[in-house]
C-alpha cells in the first residue's frame, strides 16, 4: 500500500497568525482536497457539509457541528484515491489521521468525535440491532476491517469516554450525510462556527 499522510495543512495551520487565518486555510484545503468521492453517491466534501447540515438542523452545539464539518478529515489528507491499493477494502485509519493532524487546534470533544467516529460504529451495531440494517453498503463493507461489533467488554469501554454521546450523534449524522444530490450550504456557512471552536 503507498500510503502518504499529507503534512501541509498542519504546518500552515501551524503559522497562521489568527484564527480566522486557520479556519481560511482549512477550508481551502478541503475545498481542494474533497472532491474525490466518498463512495458512489458524494464527495468527500459533500458528505461533510452534509454531516455538518444534519447536524445544525438537530439543534446541535458549536463543537458538535465543527466535529461533523470535519470528521472525515482524514480522508482528505491521504492519497488513498490514487494509491495502489483500495481504501474501501484497507483501514488506514483515518480518523487518527484526522484527529492527531487537528489536536493541537481544536478542544477535545472535537478531537474525540474525530477519532471515535469509527469505533462509534462498532458500538451502534452492538448496542442497536437495527443499527447495521442502515447503513449504506460502504460502510457494512468497511464494518469487517474495523473490527466488527464491538463486545460487551468494548461497550463498556467505549461508554466511559465522557464525550461518547457527542461521538455516538456525529456518528449518526455521518451515517445520514450520503445523499446524492442533496444541496446544503457550503463550506462559508460554517465559518464563525468552526473559527470560534478553535483553541
Amino acid at each position: 500500500m503507498n500510503q502518504k499522510v499529507d503534512t501541509s495543512l498542519a504546518e500552515c495551520l501551524e503559522n497562521a497568525k489568527t484564527a480566522a487565518d486557520k479556519v481560511s486555510l482549512l477550508f481551502q484545503y478541503m475545498d481542494q482536497h474533497g472532491q474525490s468521492f466518498y463512495d458512489e453517491s458524494v464527495t468527500q466534501l459533500q458528505h461533510g457539509l452534509q454531516a455538518a447540515f444534519l447536524a445544525r438542523t438537530n439543534g446541535a452545539t458549536d463543537e458538535q457541528v465543527t466535529a461533523a464539518l470535519l470528521h472525515d478529515i482524514g480522508h482528505f489528507l491521504m492519497d488513498e484515491h490514487d494509491a495502489q491499493g483500495d481504501f474501501l477494502q484497507e483501514d488506514w485509519c483515518h480518523e487518527t489521521v484526522g484527529a492527531d493532524l487537528l489536536e493541537p487546534f481544536f478542544p477535545t470533544v472535537i478531537i474525540e468525535s474525530i477519532r471515535q467516529h469509527v469505533p462509534a460504529k462498532r458500538y451502534l451495531c452492538a448496542v442497536d440491532p437495527r443499527y447495521h440494517d442502515g447503513l449504506s453498503q460502504a460502510s457494512k463493507r468497511s464494518l469487517d476491517l474495523q473490527g466488527g461489533k464491538f463486545t460487551p467488554e468494548e461497550v463498556a469501554e467505549f461508554e466511559k469516554n465522557p464525550h461518547h454521546e457527542t461521538v455516538v450523534l456525529v456518528r449518526r449524522w455521518d451515517d445520514g450525510a450520503k445523499i446524492e444530490d442533496f444541496e446544503v450550504p457550503g463550506l462559508g456557512a460554517y465559518r464563525e462556527t468552526v473559527e470560534s471552536c478553535l483553541r
